[in-house]
C-alpha cells in the first residue's frame, strides 16, 4: 500500500472509531487496533483482542506496511456493548518520541519501549520507569521477571523505538507488586 492511503485508513478509523487490521515491517501477524490519535509521523491506538482493550500503544507511521479497516462482525459488537464509546483517550503529546516520553513520565507508570525487527535477534524490550529525556535519547529504570529493577538505567536512543505501550494489563499488574525503582523522582 502506498503511504498516503495507509495514512488516510487510519484517520478515517480515528474518526470513526473503527478496529484496523494493522500489518507493521516487522511482524508476520496483524494488530487490531483502534487509532485514536494520529499525526504525520505517530499514532496513538488502543489495542483490541477478543473485544477486550488491553492498554494504548504509539506507533511509528513509516513501520506500517499495510492497513484494513475490519467492519466485520467484531467491530460491530465492540460498538454494540459500547465498548467503543467508553474509550477515554489519554492525554500522551505524539508530536515526537521526546514529547511521548514527556506525557507517560508525567504519569508517574511503567512502560514498554520496543525496538521491533522481523529477525527476533535484533529486537529489544524494555520494561519500566521513565528516569530521564534528553533530545535523542531517554534512560529507562528495567525491571526483570522477578520484578528486580536494573543497578542503572538503560539508555534508549528514539531512533530505534518502533512502539510504546502502557496500560497494558501485564504492565499495570506486575506493576502492583513492584517497589518503586532506585530513584527519587
Amino acid at each position: 500500500m502506498k503511504r498516503g492511503e495507509i495514512k488516510e485508513l487510519v484517520k478515517s478509523a480515528s474518526e470513526n472509531i473503527n478496529v484496523i487490521n494493522a500489518y507493521f515491517c516487522y511482524a508476520s501477524v496483524y494488530y487490531n487496533l483502534i487509532p485514536l490519535t494520529i499525526n504525520d509521523k505517530l499514532f496513538l491506538a488502543i489495542n483490541e483482542y477478543d473485544f477486550i482493550f488491553d492498554g494504548f500503544s504509539i506507533y511509528r507511521f513509516k513501520d506500517l506496511i499495510k492497513v484494513k479497516i475490519k467492519n466485520d462482525m467484531c467491530d460491530k459488537i465492540l460498538k454494540y456493548e459500547g465498548l467503543t464509546t467508553d474509550i477515554a483517550v489519554p492525554n500522551v503529546d505524539i508530536t515526537d518520541w521526546k514529547s511521548v516520553f514527556e506525557s507517560l513520565k508525567k504519569m508517574k507508570r511503567n512502560i514498554i519501549v520496543e525496538k521491533k525487527s522481523i529477525d527476533d535477534e535484533d529486537s529489544e524490550f524494555v520494561i519500566g520507569r521513565i528516569e530521564k529525556i534528553y533530545k535523542n535519547f531517554a534512560y529507562i529504570w528495567n525491571f526483570d521477571a522477578d520484578g528486580i529493577w536494573n543497578d542503572s538505567p538503560i539508555k534508549v536512543p528514539y531512533s530505534q523505538i518502533t512502539n510504546i505501550t502502557f496500560g497494558s494489563r501485564y504492565v499495570d499488574t506486575f506493576s502492583k507488586y513492584l517497589d518503586e525503582p532506585p530513584f527519587n523522582d
